[in-house]
C-alpha cells in the first residue's frame, strides 16, 4: 500500500514537471514572412519583459500583418511597424517604459524600439540594426533605445530589405521604391 502511495505521488510530481515545462519558460521566438523570406527572431523576455508583452501584444492582434519597412538606411537599420502599404499610419497602443539599461546593446542583428526623443515613448515601432550602433545605448545616465531581441535566421532578408532603393515623399526620407511588408508575425512553438 505505501509503495501504491508512493508510485501515486510521483506520478503527480511527473504531470506536475511536465505542466510546467508547457508553461513558457525560455526566451520566445517568431518567425517574420516578409515579401523577401522570413526572419526568425527571438525576444529577451527575461531582459526586457514590458518590451516583450507589448510586442506580443501587438503580434496577438495581427498589428503587424501588411505593415512596410517605411525607413531603410543602408549600414544603419530597418525599421517597420507603423505604416501599411498605402502609407496610412496605424494606431499604437499606449507607449511602454523604456528598458534600455538591460545591459542589452544596439548590435548588428538585434531589434529595438524605436522612439521620439521621450525615452518612454515607445509604442508600435521596430527596428533592425544593420550594424553595431553603440550611439543608441544608454550612457552618461541617459536612456539609450531598448534592445529587446535579435535575429537568430534570415539576417541575409534583413540585408536583402536594407538593399532596396530607396525614394523620398513626404515626411519618408528612406522608403522602398518598391515597399517590403511584413506578411505577419507568428510565434514559433517551443520544443
Amino acid at each position: 500500500m505505501a509503495f501504491r502511495a508512493f508510485l501515486i505521488a510521483m506520478a503527480g510530481v511527473l504531470l506536475i514537471a511536465q505542466a510546467g515545462a508547457a508553461v513558457e519558460t525560455g526566451n520566445p521566438q517568431f518567425v517574420v514572412k516578409t515579401d523577401l523570406g522570413e526572419i526568425r527572431i527571438e525576444l529577451y523576455a527575461d531582459k526586457a519583459p514590458e518590451t516583450v508583452r507589448n510586442f506580443r501584444n501587438y503580434v496577438d492582434r495581427h498589428f503587424y500583418d501588411g505593415v512596410i519597412f517605411h525607413r531603410v538606411v543602408k549600414g544603419f537599420m530597418i525599421q517597420a511597424g507603423g505604416y501599411t502599404f498605402d502609407l496610412f499610419e496605424k494606431s499604437p497602443g499606449e507607449p511602454v517604459v523604456n528598458e534600455s539599461g538591460n545591459g542589452l546593446r544596439n548590435r548588428r542583428g538585434t531589434l529595438a524600439m524605436a522612439r521620439l526623443s521621450e525615452p518612454d515613448s515607445a509604442r508600435a515601432q521596430f527596428f533592425i540594426n544593420l550594424a553595431n550602433n553603440r550611439h543608441l545605448d544608454p550612457k552618461g545616465g541617459e536612456p539609450g533605445y531598448t534592445v529587446f531581441g535579435r535575429v537568430v535566421d534570415g539576417m541575409n532578408v534583413v540585408d536583402a530589405i536594407a538593399r532596396e532603393p530607396v525614394r523620398r515623399e513626404a515626411e519618408f526620407t528612406h522608403l522602398p521604391k518598391v515597399p517590403v511588408r511584413i506578411l505577419s508575425i507568428t510565434p514559433l512553438e517551443q520544443p
